[in-house]
């Protein structure tokens, strides 16, 4: 395939560094660049949220792609855009903004209660029929719109309804990557007939309750669906895995999915050339990961001793994220001799009320607040043992970075890292641990079975260095990825 005439649109509601809820944001931070270093010309678009710092991010309006009209079915509303490249790239990233949908913080979700804000619907409706008229106003046609979970599960349809007779849009293909299958984006068919024509309404599949999931919507209608584990995917071709209530809809389609395991990209996680961490390192100059602990120790006023193991967690609020199950298991952990990091994003007011939390653990525990792509980085290359409690993650990369940076993963079994995360305790050879079944006791196992190797310098030493070594690259995904594209594209 053509990298220089093969046209790729990405399509996500979140890409980190601007804004992250799930590890879907992590995938859209490298997944791109990673594709157009492989097969395709690659562009971008996401909503523009208030909490988007503008200025950090150096974001500036696009003269020709202003005051777009996005009609749904009783109005219209303006549409803006503002542009910047995804960092460590030059691929252009295209903001959808309206100030009436998206000035207000928060994404879709309220991560605190885990409900979906009010007006959420309108936000996804204006979004993905946006999507179609900047394209337009654009200029840019893409071969392919590669959608990444429900935040983009009105397009497939749209393409095949709304737009289907727009000849700018002709051939154009879909592909679906399902990141989170249990986040699905379920709304009344009620409310979305305030929004949608009738057109688009006709291709709607509705439940025994009366809503319509995105997530199904855009799996129905896309040419080509991936999931990023080739575990999971087996999974739920053999119906044996859970697809939370799309397994009995979506039996045809899942028959074709295909599991497509994540890469890492080493412009942006590599501890040897990393601007963001306080020094440098790798296997060979492991001293020098020892200053970043020593480091961030007195950055977040912990106790230091080199002999006591620091862990550490990047945790959103969300319900299967695993705070919930970090809370419950922190009393356990505290009685081993560790210092524990828990940096957490979120609703605002419950964050602070963790927080409090360290005020038990003086010098011990220590809980930030104010997530930032630099201190996730500093967090990586600072610690011994790095958790993964999320219950329900088929695309999980953290366990990636945790590899580079030195540190050994506690992931749960079912969630995505289960694909390249083998237990220490049950293989020679292992790269982390494991913990089977989903509750406090279980990661408490785990975590001190990590402790105690960590006891153990000299095994300790060579299980990171051997998980330093790994090739975590997008290289083999990425072609895989491009198989796809050409399958659905040939002549490009």
């Amino acid at each position: 395939m053509s990298r220089s005439t093969t046209k790729v649109l990405y399509i996500s509601g979140e890409i980190s560094p601007f804004v992250r809820m799930t590890s879907l944001a992590d995938f859209m931070a490298s997944f791109p660049q990673a594709m157009e270093d492989a097969c395709c010309e690659a562009r971008i678009m996401m909503p523009k949220y208030g909490v988007i710092n503008d200025r950090k991010f150096r974001l500036h309006d696009v003269l020709r792609l202003a005051d777009i009209e996005v009609c749904s079915r009783e109005k219209a509303d303006l549409l803006n855009v503002k542009v910047t490249a995804l960092p460590s790239s030059k691929i252009q990233t295209y903001f959808l903004y309206n100030e009436k949908f998206f000035k207000r913080s928060g994404l879709f979700v309220d991560a605190s209660p885990g409900v979906d804000f009010k007006g959420s619907l309108e936000r996804v409706v204006f979004f993905n029929a946006g999507v179609f008229e900047t394209l337009q106003r654009l200029g840019w046609k893409p071969d392919i719109i590669h959608c990444h979970d429900w935040y983009a599960g009105l397009v497939p349809l749209l393409l095949k309804t709304l737009y289907a007779d727009n000849p700018f849009f002709s051939g154009i293909r879909t592909v679906l990557t399902m990141h989170n299958m249990h986040r699905q984006g379920r709304y009344p068919l009620k409310n979305l007939s305030k929004l949608l024509p009738d057109q688009v309404l006709e291709g709607l599949d509705v439940d025994d309750e009366g809503f319509v999931s995105l997530l199904e919507t855009a799996a129905r209608h896309a040419d080509a669906l991936t999931i990023p584990s080739a575990r999971r995917a087996a999974g739920v071709r053999d119906g044996e895995a859970d697809t939370f209530g799309l397994s009995g809809s979506l039996k045809n389609e899942f028959a074709s999915i295909r599991g497509i395991s994540n890469g890492l990209d080493s412009r942006q996680w590599n501890p040897s050339t990393d601007k963001l961490i306080k020094k440098k390192f790798d296997a060979e100059r492991p001293a020098e990961k020892l200053e970043n602990k020593k480091f961030l120790h007195d950055e977040l006023e912990l106790d230091f001793d080199e002999a006591v193991p620091l862990i550490s967690a990047v945790v959103s609020l969300d319900s299967y994220q695993g705070c919930d199950l970090l809370l419950k298991a922190l009393p356990e952990i505290m009685q081993e001799d560790v210092r524990l990091v828990l940096s957490l994003y979120g609703d605002r007011d419950e964050m602070r009320r963790i927080q409090k939390l360290a005020e038990e653990y003086t010098g011990r525990l220590a809980v930030n607040i104010d997530f930032s792509d630099a201190f996730y980085h500093q967090v990586m290359a600072s610690s011994d043992i790095f958790l993964m409690p999320a219950e329900r993650e088929n695309g999980a990369m953290q366990h990636f970075f945790a590899f580079s940076y030195g540190a050994v993963p506690v992931a749960y079994s079912g969630a995505g890292a289960v694909d390249s995360l083998v237990d220490v305790t049950s293989s020679g050879d292992g790269s982390g641990f494991l913990f089977e079944r989903y509750v406090p006791e279980a990661l408490v196992a785990k975590i001190t079975e990590a402790v105690e190797l960590y006891g153990d310098q000299e095994k300790w030493v060579a299980l990171t260095a051997a998980n330093m070594s790994k090739d975590t690259s997008w290289t083999e995904s990425a072609a895989a990825y491009c198989e796809v594209y050409q399958e659905l594209c040939p002549g490009t």
